[in-house]
């Protein structure tokens, strides 16, 4: 049921806001969605696009939602912003990241939206950063309603390419972040939403829960079975559908979108900006693009089965920085856009080069005789 219905009408199509729809799932919990809809989309059913993750819909990412949900409504598609369990107003605890837990209610929510009068059965996944991890981790687990996924600065390797440990060494963003993800489990839920006699209930079944996750993360120090799980990379074969993968040169995620055009199987296209840990259409070094249309095409062709060749477009485009001089911060990269038709390219050619007297050199320097 949603709490309210208002609509928006300054889009190509006016649309509908479904503040509050719960997510059914078998064990009896509830997972808290909006949904941002066309409004007319009961009687002419669009796909659903789905954004899963932890950060609050009502008072998290609000601000970024207002713009994009109604954006996507407006253009034919419904969006739907569904709380983590134990996150925002979802019931149950939050466990710990990428959980399998987390992947199967992931699943059960999939199944459920396709299910849906004003969906036409057609899924797509998009997400940064955590939203970009369970798209690919969901993505291996095939439910057969996701035809498509949008993956924004997330991995493939939980372990060597992620904020705990790389290359052996532990991280400060194990601390940092692990700080951050335990106040999140331990937020309170709305009373708007889930009502003023039950949210002190469900805040004090979280506070009883919480676990201190950076010590958990501190338990494994190698790549054991812990980060095995929810790494794609184990089993690239198991992602079947068309995936979309982006970051930025200054974002720490930037290797999974070469992974992921050169392994997966299924289409896949890279793009690479000059941003950081950002969605392109605000993306910070600009410029910035009009990522929102680039996600249309996207979708349009893997959920609507529209013919526009986004097939065709060159496996990786990215942006080639200028040098410039360091600075603690740029607003605009200098710079071209390249589109690499293939990747690997055929052009690659790999080069040693040894430490010099002040250079790099092609051979290495003879040791001095003593």
């Amino acid at each position: 049921m949603a709490a309210s219905k208002p609509t928006i009408k300054n889009f190509g199509r006016s649309v509908e806001n479904r503040e509050l729809v719960w997510i059914p799932m078998r064990d009896g919990r509830r997972l808290a969605a909006r949904i941002v809809l066309p409004r007319n989309a009961d009687k002419k059913p669009v796909p659903a696009i789905l954004e899963y993750i932890p950060y609050r819909r009502r008072d998290g990412t609000r601000d970024r939602d207002e713009q994009t949900m109604a954006w996507f409504a407006g253009n034919g598609y419904a969006f739907v912003r569904l709380d983590i369990s134990g996150s925002g107003d979802s019931e149950g605890l939050v466990e710990d990241e990428y959980v399998k837990r987390e992947q199967d209610d992931g699943v059960e929510a999939i199944a459920w939206l396709a299910a849906q009068p004003w969906c036409s059965g057609a899924v797509g996944m998009i997400g940064i950063s955590w939203g970009g991890f369970n798209g690919l981790q969901i993505a291996a687990r095939r439910p057969p309603a996701l035809k498509a996924v949008i993956s924004l600065c997330s991995t493939v390797d939980r372990y060597h390419d992620d904020v705990h440990f790389m290359g052996g060494c532990l991280l400060n963003d194990n601390m940092d972040w692990g700080s951050a993800f335990f106040t999140y489990g331990a937020l309170p839920p709305d009373p708007e939403m889930v009502g003023e006699r039950k949210w002190k209930t469900l805040w004090k079944q979280r506070l009883q829960g919480l676990e201190l996750y950076p010590a958990r993360w501190m338990e494994h120090q190698r790549r054991d079975a812990f980060w095995k799980h929810g790494s794609v990379k184990e089993n690239f074969a198991a992602i079947q559908c068309p995936v979309m993968a982006i970051s930025g040169w200054v974002d720490g995620y930037t290797s999974a979108v070469f992974e992921l055009v050169e392994n997966l199987q299924s289409p896949c296209k890279g793009l690479l900006g000059p941003w950081g840990h950002k969605y392109p259409q605000v993306g910070v070094p600009g410029p910035a693009i009009g990522f929102l249309q680039e996600c249309k095409r996207w979708w349009d062709r893997w959920l609507k089965d529209i013919d526009n060749a986004v097939e065709d477009d060159p496996a990786m485009r990215m942006f080639l920085q200028d040098s410039v001089k360091p600075a603690p911060h740029i607003d605009e990269r200098e710079g071209r856009w390249l589109g690499i038709p293939e990747w690997p390219s055929a052009g690659i050619r790999s080069r040693i080069l040894h430490f010099g007297c002040g250079e790099l050199v092609a051979k290495p320097l003879r040791k001095s005789a003593r």
